[in-house]
Protein backbone atom coordinates (compact mmCIF):
# COMPACT_ATOMS: atom_id res chain seq x y z
CA UNK A 1 0.00 0.00 0.00
CA UNK A 2 1.05 3.45 -0.78
CA UNK A 3 2.35 6.03 2.20
CA UNK A 4 -0.41 7.95 2.76
CA UNK A 5 -0.17 11.59 2.29
CA UNK A 6 0.33 13.93 4.91
CA UNK A 7 -2.84 16.10 6.37
CA UNK A 8 -2.00 20.09 5.78
CA UNK A 9 -0.23 21.80 8.65
CA UNK A 10 -3.02 23.16 10.76
CA UNK A 11 -2.47 27.39 10.34
CA UNK A 12 -0.11 29.05 12.77
CA UNK A 13 -2.57 30.35 16.12
CA UNK A 14 -1.67 34.03 14.66
CA UNK A 15 -4.59 33.53 12.25
CA UNK A 16 -6.77 31.40 14.50
CA UNK A 17 -9.30 32.67 17.55
CA UNK A 18 -7.52 30.10 19.74
CA UNK A 19 -7.75 31.90 23.22
CA UNK A 20 -11.05 31.57 24.81
CA UNK A 21 -11.08 34.88 26.73
CA UNK A 22 -10.87 37.03 23.46
CA UNK A 23 -13.46 35.16 21.89
CA UNK A 24 -16.25 36.17 25.12
CA UNK A 25 -14.46 39.90 24.31
CA UNK A 26 -14.66 40.34 21.04
CA UNK A 27 -18.66 38.55 21.07
CA UNK A 28 -19.38 41.38 23.71
CA UNK A 29 -17.87 44.18 21.89
CA UNK A 30 -19.29 43.44 18.98
CA UNK A 31 -22.57 43.01 20.04
CA UNK A 32 -23.19 46.18 22.11
CA UNK A 33 -22.12 48.22 19.29
CA UNK A 34 -24.82 46.37 17.55
CA UNK A 35 -27.67 46.85 19.52
CA UNK A 36 -26.41 50.81 19.97
CA UNK A 37 -25.77 51.50 15.52
CA UNK A 38 -27.47 49.03 14.18
CA UNK A 39 -29.23 50.14 10.71
CA UNK A 40 -33.51 50.01 11.26
CA UNK A 41 -34.03 47.54 8.24
CA UNK A 42 -37.65 46.18 7.24
CA UNK A 43 -36.17 42.83 7.28
CA UNK A 44 -34.89 43.60 11.17
CA UNK A 45 -38.83 43.59 12.29
CA UNK A 46 -39.60 41.32 15.03
CA UNK A 47 -42.02 38.74 12.38
CA UNK A 48 -44.45 35.80 13.26
CA UNK A 49 -43.26 32.54 12.57
CA UNK A 50 -46.16 32.05 10.12
CA UNK A 51 -44.60 34.62 7.75
CA UNK A 52 -42.42 33.94 4.88
CA UNK A 53 -39.46 34.12 6.67
CA UNK A 54 -37.95 37.90 5.98
CA UNK A 55 -33.88 37.00 6.53
CA UNK A 56 -34.66 34.25 3.37
CA UNK A 57 -36.85 37.05 1.05
CA UNK A 58 -33.93 39.78 2.02
CA UNK A 59 -30.75 37.71 1.64
CA UNK A 60 -31.76 36.44 -1.55
CA UNK A 61 -32.12 39.85 -2.95
CA UNK A 62 -29.19 41.45 -1.20
CA UNK A 63 -27.18 38.94 -2.91
CA UNK A 64 -25.02 41.68 -5.40
CA UNK A 65 -27.40 44.06 -4.72
CA UNK A 66 -27.06 47.17 -2.43
CA UNK A 67 -29.51 47.89 0.85
CA UNK A 68 -30.68 50.80 -0.52
CA UNK A 69 -32.21 48.83 -3.82
CA UNK A 70 -33.22 46.37 -1.66
CA UNK A 71 -35.56 48.13 0.42
CA UNK A 72 -38.66 49.28 -1.29
CA UNK A 73 -38.02 45.38 -3.34
CA UNK A 74 -38.67 43.56 -0.03
CA UNK A 75 -41.25 45.84 1.34
CA UNK A 76 -43.42 45.11 -1.83
CA UNK A 77 -42.95 41.50 -1.65
CA UNK A 78 -43.29 41.02 1.90
CA UNK A 79 -46.96 43.31 0.94
CA UNK A 80 -47.75 40.54 -1.62
CA UNK A 81 -46.77 37.77 -0.46
CA UNK A 82 -46.64 37.66 3.15
CA UNK A 83 -46.82 33.45 3.59
CA UNK A 84 -45.34 30.43 2.05
CA UNK A 85 -48.85 29.64 0.83
CA UNK A 86 -49.26 33.17 -1.01
CA UNK A 87 -45.77 32.72 -2.57
CA UNK A 88 -46.34 29.13 -3.62
CA UNK A 89 -49.51 30.00 -5.32
CA UNK A 90 -48.19 33.03 -7.40
CA UNK A 91 -47.39 32.88 -11.15
CA UNK A 92 -43.85 32.96 -12.18
CA UNK A 93 -44.61 36.05 -14.25
CA UNK A 94 -45.80 37.79 -11.53
CA UNK A 95 -42.65 37.02 -9.72
CA UNK A 96 -40.42 38.52 -12.66
CA UNK A 97 -42.36 41.49 -12.60
CA UNK A 98 -41.92 42.19 -8.81
CA UNK A 99 -38.55 41.41 -9.40
CA UNK A 100 -37.84 43.41 -12.89
CA UNK A 101 -34.78 45.75 -12.42
CA UNK A 102 -33.51 43.92 -9.54
CA UNK A 103 -30.94 41.94 -11.76
CA UNK A 104 -30.46 38.19 -11.49
CA UNK A 105 -33.80 37.11 -12.16
CA UNK A 106 -32.73 32.80 -11.36
CA UNK A 107 -33.11 34.64 -7.57
CA UNK A 108 -36.43 35.13 -7.73
CA UNK A 109 -37.39 31.94 -9.47
CA UNK A 110 -35.58 29.74 -6.95
CA UNK A 111 -37.25 31.53 -4.05
CA UNK A 112 -40.61 30.85 -5.76
CA UNK A 113 -39.77 27.32 -6.62
CA UNK A 114 -38.44 26.54 -3.06
CA UNK A 115 -41.49 27.99 -1.61
CA UNK A 116 -43.71 26.17 -3.70
CA UNK A 117 -41.55 23.24 -1.93
CA UNK A 118 -41.84 23.70 1.04
CA UNK A 119 -45.69 23.71 1.07
CA UNK A 120 -46.40 20.66 -1.25
CA UNK A 121 -43.25 18.45 0.22
CA UNK A 122 -42.51 19.84 3.46
CA UNK A 123 -46.15 19.84 4.72
CA UNK A 124 -45.70 23.94 4.85
CA UNK A 125 -42.72 23.26 7.57
CA UNK A 126 -40.04 25.45 7.04
CA UNK A 127 -36.75 23.39 7.61
CA UNK A 128 -34.67 25.34 10.85
CA UNK A 129 -31.17 23.39 10.27
CA UNK A 130 -28.71 24.84 8.36
CA UNK A 131 -27.80 21.62 6.81
CA UNK A 132 -31.03 20.60 5.96
CA UNK A 133 -32.21 24.55 4.30
CA UNK A 134 -28.75 24.04 2.00
CA UNK A 135 -30.36 20.37 1.07
CA UNK A 136 -34.08 21.01 0.56
CA UNK A 137 -34.32 24.36 -0.43
CA UNK A 138 -33.38 25.34 -4.31
CA UNK A 139 -31.39 28.32 -4.56
CA UNK A 140 -30.19 27.83 -1.09
CA UNK A 141 -26.52 28.35 -0.60
CA UNK A 142 -24.13 27.46 2.43
CA UNK A 143 -24.46 31.14 3.13
CA UNK A 144 -28.24 31.85 3.56
CA UNK A 145 -28.70 28.53 5.27
CA UNK A 146 -26.74 29.55 7.92
CA UNK A 147 -28.35 33.34 7.91
CA UNK A 148 -32.03 31.95 7.89
CA UNK A 149 -30.77 29.16 10.69
CA UNK A 150 -29.60 31.61 13.10
CA UNK A 151 -31.27 34.67 12.06
CA UNK A 152 -34.70 32.99 12.08
CA UNK A 153 -34.48 30.30 13.95
CA UNK A 154 -31.57 30.44 16.76
CA UNK A 155 -29.35 28.00 15.48
CA UNK A 156 -25.63 28.49 16.66
CA UNK A 157 -24.03 28.34 13.46
CA UNK A 158 -21.89 30.59 11.62
CA UNK A 159 -22.17 32.90 8.38
CA UNK A 160 -19.49 34.11 5.63
CA UNK A 161 -20.50 36.50 3.05
CA UNK A 162 -18.76 39.42 1.52
CA UNK A 163 -18.58 41.51 4.09
CA UNK A 164 -17.50 38.49 6.61
CA UNK A 165 -14.87 37.62 4.86
CA UNK A 166 -13.06 41.20 4.82
CA UNK A 167 -13.71 41.35 8.08
CA UNK A 168 -12.29 38.12 9.41
CA UNK A 169 -9.25 38.50 7.20
CA UNK A 170 -8.58 41.78 8.66
CA UNK A 171 -9.48 40.47 12.24
CA UNK A 172 -6.46 37.58 11.30
CA UNK A 173 -4.06 39.01 8.60
CA UNK A 174 -5.46 36.58 6.20
CA UNK A 175 -3.76 37.80 3.05
CA UNK A 176 -3.93 34.48 0.79
CA UNK A 177 -6.97 34.48 -2.03
CA UNK A 178 -10.07 35.04 -0.27
CA UNK A 179 -11.99 33.16 -3.21
CA UNK A 180 -9.73 30.12 -2.56
CA UNK A 181 -11.68 27.07 -1.25
CA UNK A 182 -9.33 26.17 1.43
CA UNK A 183 -9.70 29.94 2.49
CA UNK A 184 -12.92 29.97 2.80
CA UNK A 185 -12.90 27.01 4.37
CA UNK A 186 -10.84 28.32 7.24
CA UNK A 187 -13.08 31.30 7.07
CA UNK A 188 -16.86 28.69 7.81
CA UNK A 189 -14.69 27.48 10.31
CA UNK A 190 -13.75 30.90 11.92
CA UNK A 191 -17.29 31.83 12.19
CA UNK A 192 -18.41 28.51 13.76
CA UNK A 193 -16.20 29.43 16.57
CA UNK A 194 -17.08 32.85 17.00
CA UNK A 195 -20.67 33.14 16.55
CA UNK A 196 -22.59 33.69 19.99
CA UNK A 197 -23.80 30.98 21.48
CA UNK A 198 -27.08 32.89 23.42
CA UNK A 199 -27.32 35.47 20.31
CA UNK A 200 -26.62 33.38 17.26
CA UNK A 201 -28.70 35.56 14.61
CA UNK A 202 -27.56 39.03 16.23
CA UNK A 203 -23.72 38.41 15.83
CA UNK A 204 -24.05 37.17 12.73
CA UNK A 205 -25.93 40.57 11.48
CA UNK A 206 -23.32 42.20 13.81
CA UNK A 207 -20.25 40.96 11.56
CA UNK A 208 -21.81 41.82 8.28
CA UNK A 209 -23.05 45.17 9.72
CA UNK A 210 -19.59 45.92 10.94
CA UNK A 211 -18.22 45.00 7.45
CA UNK A 212 -20.94 47.31 5.57
CA UNK A 213 -20.71 49.78 7.93
CA UNK A 214 -17.64 50.23 9.14
CA UNK A 215 -15.16 47.81 7.88
CA UNK A 216 -15.20 48.84 4.36
CA UNK A 217 -13.67 47.75 1.48
CA UNK A 218 -11.74 51.34 0.56
CA UNK A 219 -10.94 53.60 3.99
CA UNK A 220 -12.66 51.42 6.54
CA UNK A 221 -13.32 53.60 9.98
CA UNK A 222 -10.78 51.98 11.98
CA UNK A 223 -11.17 54.93 14.90
CA UNK A 224 -15.15 53.25 14.86
CA UNK A 225 -14.31 49.94 15.13
CA UNK A 226 -15.62 48.48 17.89
CA UNK A 227 -13.25 45.12 17.87
CA UNK A 228 -10.30 46.81 16.43
CA UNK A 229 -8.29 45.70 19.50
CA UNK A 230 -8.62 42.16 18.23
CA UNK A 231 -7.54 43.19 14.78
CA UNK A 232 -4.21 41.86 13.46
CA UNK A 233 -4.33 43.95 10.55
CA UNK A 234 -4.98 47.56 12.51
CA UNK A 235 -2.14 46.42 15.24
CA UNK A 236 0.42 45.99 12.07
CA UNK A 237 -0.40 49.22 10.35
CA UNK A 238 -0.07 51.00 14.04
CA UNK A 239 3.35 48.93 15.15
CA UNK A 240 4.68 48.43 11.65
CA UNK A 241 6.52 45.58 10.07
CA UNK A 242 6.47 42.12 12.50
CA UNK A 243 9.04 41.89 14.11
CA UNK A 244 12.26 40.59 12.42
CA UNK A 245 12.77 37.22 14.06
CA UNK A 246 9.34 35.87 14.35
CA UNK A 247 7.37 34.53 17.20
CA UNK A 248 6.93 30.71 16.93
CA UNK A 249 3.06 31.61 16.86
CA UNK A 250 3.72 34.12 14.37
CA UNK A 251 3.39 34.16 10.37
CA UNK A 252 4.63 35.59 7.17
CA UNK A 253 7.63 32.83 6.81
CA UNK A 254 7.80 29.74 4.83
CA UNK A 255 4.61 28.49 3.20
CA UNK A 256 1.58 29.38 5.45
CA UNK A 257 -1.36 29.06 3.66
CA UNK A 258 -2.89 32.03 4.75
CA UNK A 259 -0.44 34.42 4.22
CA UNK A 260 -0.01 36.69 1.39
CA UNK A 261 2.47 35.00 -1.30
CA UNK A 262 6.04 36.67 -0.98
CA UNK A 263 5.71 38.34 -4.56
CA UNK A 264 2.67 40.80 -2.96
CA UNK A 265 4.14 41.24 0.77
CA UNK A 266 2.34 43.86 3.03
CA UNK A 267 1.99 47.36 1.15
CA UNK A 268 2.32 49.64 4.47
CA UNK A 269 0.80 52.39 2.68
CA UNK A 270 -2.28 49.99 2.60
CA UNK A 271 -3.01 49.84 6.41
CA UNK A 272 -5.40 47.10 6.58
CA UNK A 273 -6.82 47.35 3.46
CA UNK A 274 -4.36 45.00 2.07
CA UNK A 275 -6.57 42.50 3.23
CA UNK A 276 -8.62 40.65 1.84
CA UNK A 277 -6.93 39.44 -1.44
CA UNK A 278 -8.70 38.36 -4.44
CA UNK A 279 -7.46 36.66 -7.90
CA UNK A 280 -7.54 39.44 -10.63
CA UNK A 281 -11.10 39.33 -11.79
CA UNK A 282 -11.47 38.10 -15.96
CA UNK A 283 -12.69 40.77 -17.71
CA UNK A 284 -16.43 40.43 -19.16
CA UNK A 285 -16.72 39.51 -22.38
CA UNK A 286 -18.01 41.69 -24.50
CA UNK A 287 -21.67 40.62 -26.87
CA UNK A 288 -23.32 42.86 -29.11
CA UNK A 289 -27.65 41.94 -30.04
CA UNK A 290 -29.48 44.09 -32.51
CA UNK A 291 -32.90 44.81 -31.17
CA UNK A 292 -36.12 46.48 -32.89
CA UNK A 293 -38.33 48.37 -31.16
CA UNK A 294 -41.89 47.42 -33.24
CA UNK A 295 -44.30 50.51 -33.21
CA UNK A 296 -48.12 50.23 -34.13
CA UNK A 297 -51.28 52.08 -33.47
CA UNK A 298 -52.72 50.87 -31.28
CA UNK A 299 -57.13 50.64 -31.44
CA UNK A 300 -57.05 53.42 -29.03
CA UNK A 301 -54.95 55.50 -31.04
CA UNK A 302 -51.86 55.04 -28.79
CA UNK A 303 -48.71 53.60 -29.87
CA UNK A 304 -48.30 50.04 -29.17
CA UNK A 305 -45.13 48.02 -28.54
CA UNK A 306 -44.21 44.42 -29.59
CA UNK A 307 -42.42 42.44 -27.02
CA UNK A 308 -41.54 38.73 -26.79
CA UNK A 309 -40.77 36.31 -23.91
CA UNK A 310 -37.22 35.05 -23.74
CA UNK A 311 -36.24 31.35 -23.00
CA UNK A 312 -37.16 29.85 -19.74
CA UNK A 313 -33.19 28.98 -18.99
CA UNK A 314 -30.34 31.46 -19.01
CA UNK A 315 -29.71 34.69 -18.89
CA UNK A 316 -32.88 36.65 -18.20
CA UNK A 317 -34.54 33.51 -17.95
CA UNK A 318 -38.44 33.90 -19.01
CA UNK A 319 -38.23 37.79 -19.31
CA UNK A 320 -39.71 40.07 -22.14
CA UNK A 321 -37.69 42.16 -24.37
CA UNK A 322 -38.19 43.87 -28.15
CA UNK A 323 -37.66 40.98 -30.53
CA UNK A 324 -33.24 40.66 -30.58
CA UNK A 325 -30.58 38.84 -32.49
CA UNK A 326 -27.47 38.26 -31.29
CA UNK A 327 -24.70 39.44 -33.57
CA UNK A 328 -21.01 38.33 -34.66
CA UNK A 329 -18.26 40.63 -33.47
CA UNK A 330 -17.15 41.37 -36.86
CA UNK A 331 -21.00 42.19 -37.93
CA UNK A 332 -21.39 45.63 -38.63
CA UNK A 333 -23.37 48.99 -40.44
CA UNK A 334 -25.84 47.46 -43.05
CA UNK A 335 -24.99 43.58 -42.48
CA UNK A 336 -26.50 43.71 -38.87
CA UNK A 337 -29.61 45.45 -40.05
CA UNK A 338 -30.09 42.76 -42.81
CA UNK A 339 -29.14 40.27 -40.32
CA UNK A 340 -31.95 41.78 -38.11
CA UNK A 341 -34.20 41.91 -40.60
CA UNK A 342 -33.73 38.05 -41.31
CA UNK A 343 -34.72 37.55 -37.61
CA UNK A 344 -38.08 39.79 -38.14
CA UNK A 345 -39.09 38.05 -40.96
CA UNK A 346 -39.11 34.51 -39.63
CA UNK A 347 -41.03 36.31 -36.72
CA UNK A 348 -43.33 38.10 -38.69
CA UNK A 349 -43.67 35.29 -41.65
CA UNK A 350 -43.93 38.29 -44.48
CA UNK A 351 -40.60 40.33 -45.63
CA UNK A 352 -39.51 43.01 -43.43
CA UNK A 353 -37.10 45.89 -45.91
CA UNK A 354 -33.27 46.22 -44.53
CA UNK A 355 -33.38 49.88 -45.30
CA UNK A 356 -36.75 50.48 -43.49
CA UNK A 357 -35.39 49.90 -40.27
CA UNK A 358 -34.69 53.37 -38.73
CA UNK A 359 -30.85 53.14 -36.44
CA UNK A 360 -31.80 55.06 -32.89
CA UNK A 361 -28.24 54.60 -31.37
CA UNK A 362 -26.19 52.44 -29.34
CA UNK A 363 -27.48 51.24 -25.48
CA UNK A 364 -24.37 49.53 -23.25
CA UNK A 365 -25.39 47.71 -20.66
CA UNK A 366 -22.90 45.76 -18.23
CA UNK A 367 -23.89 42.25 -16.61
CA UNK A 368 -21.41 40.80 -14.27
CA UNK A 369 -19.88 38.59 -16.61
CA UNK A 370 -20.68 40.21 -19.68
CA UNK A 371 -20.38 43.68 -21.77
CA UNK A 372 -23.22 43.81 -23.75
CA UNK A 373 -24.01 46.51 -26.43
CA UNK A 374 -28.07 46.41 -28.39
CA UNK A 375 -27.78 48.71 -31.14
CA UNK A 376 -31.39 49.56 -31.65
CA UNK A 377 -33.29 50.37 -34.28
CA UNK A 378 -37.22 50.91 -34.65
CA UNK A 379 -40.15 50.36 -37.38
CA UNK A 380 -43.43 51.51 -37.81
CA UNK A 381 -46.20 49.30 -38.61
CA UNK A 382 -49.46 50.23 -40.61
CA UNK A 383 -51.51 47.28 -40.82
CA UNK A 384 -51.63 44.11 -38.44
CA UNK A 385 -49.30 41.90 -37.86
CA UNK A 386 -50.34 38.19 -37.17
CA UNK A 387 -47.10 36.34 -35.35
CA UNK A 388 -46.38 32.57 -36.01
CA UNK A 389 -47.90 31.11 -33.07
CA UNK A 390 -45.09 28.25 -33.45
CA UNK A 391 -42.27 30.68 -31.84
CA UNK A 392 -41.87 32.30 -28.48
CA UNK A 393 -44.86 34.32 -26.79
CA UNK A 394 -45.05 37.68 -27.71
CA UNK A 395 -47.68 40.60 -27.23
CA UNK A 396 -48.64 44.33 -27.94
CA UNK A 397 -47.86 46.84 -24.65
CA UNK A 398 -48.71 50.68 -24.53
CA UNK A 399 -46.03 52.47 -22.89
CA UNK A 400 -47.63 51.62 -19.20
CA UNK A 401 -47.71 48.04 -19.86
CA UNK A 402 -44.07 47.69 -20.73
CA UNK A 403 -43.25 49.32 -17.88
CA UNK A 404 -45.43 47.07 -15.81
CA UNK A 405 -43.92 43.82 -17.66
CA UNK A 406 -41.44 41.55 -16.95
CA UNK A 407 -38.65 43.49 -18.29
CA UNK A 408 -35.12 43.82 -17.56
CA UNK A 409 -33.13 47.26 -16.87
CA UNK A 410 -31.27 47.14 -20.34
CA UNK A 411 -34.52 47.32 -22.18
CA UNK A 412 -36.12 49.89 -20.11
CA UNK A 413 -32.87 51.42 -21.67
CA UNK A 414 -33.35 50.49 -24.89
Amino acid sequence: AGVPAAAPAPPPARHLFSDPAEVEALRRNLLAWYDRCKRDLPWRALVSPALLPAVWVSEIMLQQTQVATVIDYYTRWMQKWPTLQALAQASLEEVNELWAGLGYYSRGKRLQEAARKVVSELAGRMPRRAEELQKLLPGVGRYTAGAIASISYGQATGVVDGNVIRVLCRLRCIGADSSSPAVIDQLWDMANVLVDRSRPGDFNQALMELGATVCVPKSPLCGECPVKQHCQAWRRKLFGQAPPVPDVEDCGVGDCPLCPPATEPWDSSLGVTNFPRKAAKKPPRAMRTATCVLERRGCHGAPEYLIVQRPSSGLLAGLWEFPSVPLAQDLQGEKEREELADHLQAWMGQPVAAKGLQFIGEVIHIFSHIHQTYVVYSLHLDGDVTLDPALSPSRWVTEDEFHASAVSTAMKKV
